[in-house]
């Protein structure tokens, strides 16, 4: 049985990465500090016992015995990470120190949940693992970007100086059941303020693009990168490359939810992507990776969860 650790595990990825590793009658210890992740997601889990829950906060050492890593600790949305910019940072360059000096002593095997925003606003589209990005250093956005292309540096310094298996891994836009209804990303918000019968809002002229992968399919390719040959690092672009504007997702849910919302129009907030679609060619060749689930199939569940949520 392998023994798992999942940082950040009470959170929307992580909880659902925990439900699958338990699932397979893996053993699970989920580690969170809670400042966004919640022990509602994890509830159903508590009875199994091959899945543990502790709270801790990743800038700080943990000593425990494992077999690999799942560092996922970090607030994702620009809501929670602007909140308190220079935890945020901490999180993602402390949190990998510490963890990767974990798998050292462990000899775990350690996988990196890195991001898309690694890219910045991208001169190059769709984005290839190759391009090295176009990020403001020191703009709002920053303790996010930044953070997490530090956490890659740290990763690929201490595979090459202490022989670390790393894994890296670049998830972009995705969702699914569990998102914080208050985390200020798109589909979550286009959702909430549907079933709300509020205006919808979007920043720009909405014609700025995204691409939206289904958290089980991401979980899916996290799992095969995790396990594929140790000679194959990354960094991995991970997410759907089917492209939309913003427009076009709130079309959609419009038409999922019904009601009579409005669209709205506010300025685009600094640093704000124009554009963001994942080449995934490196990992259909290296994982035989590519999602399955279609956006309007992803967002019905998405609107079934949050109907519930929303009316408990």
């Amino acid at each position: 049985m392998q023994r798992n650790l999942i940082t950040g595990g009470a959170g929307f990825l992580g909880s659902h990465l925990c439900d699958r590793l338990t699932a397979l009658g893996e053993d699970v210890l989920c580690v969170d500090n809670f400042f966004t992740g919640s022990k509602r997601n994890l509830a159903h889990l508590m009875d199994k016992p091959n899945c543990e829950l502790m709270r801790h906060d990743v800038t700080f050492p943990l000593y425990v015995e494992v077999d690999r890593i799942f560092n996922l600790a970090c607030p994702a949305s620009p809501v929670h990470y602007q909140h308190d910019p220079v935890q945020t940072t901490k999180t993602s360059v402390h949190g990998a120190i510490n963890m990767l000096g974990l798998a050292k002593r462990t000899g775990a095997r350690i996988l990196q949940a890195s991001t898309s925003e690694v890219y910045g606003d991208p001169e190059v589209h769709p984005q290839t693992e190759g391009y090295w990005g176009r990020v403001n250093p020191i703009g709002i956005r920053s303790c996010y970007d930044e953070g997490k292309r530090c956490a890659e540096t740290l990763f690929f310094d201490y595979h090459r100086q202490h022989q670390l298996q790393i894994k890296v891994m670049r998830i972009f836009n995705t969702y699914g059941p569990r998102m914080h209804p208050q985390d200020g990303r798109v589909v979550s918000n286009f959702i909430v303020q549907a079933i709300k019968g509020e205006d919808i809002t979007i920043y720009g002229t909405g014609q700025q693009t995204r691409s939206f992968c289904y958290v089980d399919d991401l979980v899916e390719g996290m799992i095969l990168f995790m396990r594929s040959p140790s000679d194959f690092t990354g960094p991995v672009n991970m997410g759907n490359p089917v492209e939309f504007t913003m427009l076009q997702l709130a079309e959609h849910v419009l038409q999922l939810v019904g009601g009579k919302s409005k669209l709205v129009f506010h300025p685009l907030p600094a640093d704000d992507p124009r554009q963001r679609q994942p080449d995934i060619s490196l990992a259909k060749a290296r994982l035989g990776w590519e999602p399955k689930v279609c956006l309007e199939d992803g967002l019905k569940r998405t609107v079934s969860y949050f109907r519930d949520l929303l009316n408990a």
